[in-house]
């Protein structure tokens, strides 16, 4: 018998995997939390299933996110990138990445990680959220805004209200898994 999922990964082998082992468990890895927001940055207007298929693509076009490299882009860096058909070759995500691994590498020095900083929009602990359907799942919350508003004061792009609501999602900064799903009651262990 099958496990009851988030009706939002469908059939996809690849989407249920991304579902099973990594949506909503928290995380607190500077390097994968910056390859998060690099890669819901580069979703905006896509749909998640679109960059997850092209995922390892940015992890060979962008140095395995390293954000000390990425930070250094240069002109010649970006047009060479914008010619990648396995990444979103949008020039202006393309410049935000570089743009958000320099402030990234500016946050982790001011607050001595990326953790830290980005977790206080949650009080240090996820948020556990009871969803009966993806229906009753609000595209922000008070939360994601003032995230969101804390980042672009900072400098980053690509950072709406709705995409940091998508990276707290995907970082398990909240468990947004419906009720009926089989992970939501393993996180909120």
């Amino acid at each position: 018998m099958s496990k009851a999922r988030c009706v939002w990964c469908g059939d996809d082998p690849l989407y249920q995997a991304y579902h099973d082992t990594e949506w909503g468990v928290p995380l607190h890895d500077d390097h994968a939390l910056f390859e998060f927001l690099i890669l819901e940055g580069a979703q905006a207007g896509l749909s998640w299933i679109t960059i997850l298929k092209k995922r390892e693509n940015y992890r060979a076009a962008f140095d395995g996110f390293d954000a000390t490299r990425i930070a250094r882009y240069d002109a010649n860096k970006i047009e060479s990138l914008l010619q990648n058909p396995g990444i979103v070759r949008n020039r202006l995500k393309v410049a935000a990445a570089v743009t958000n691994a320099q402030k990234f590498l500016d946050v982790q020095s001011e607050f001595g990680s990326f953790d830290k900083f980005i977790w206080q929009f949650v009080d240090g602990k996820p948020k556990q959220n009871a969803r009966r359907s993806i229906a009753n799942i609000p595209p922000s919350t008070p939360e994601s805004d003032a995230m969101s508003k804390e980042l672009k004061r900072r400098g980053f792009k690509f950072v709406g209200s709705t995409i940091c609501y998508a990276h707290m999602q995907a970082t398990g900064m909240v468990n947004d898994h419906t009720t009926d799903c089989f992970r939501y009651e393993e996180l909120m262990r």
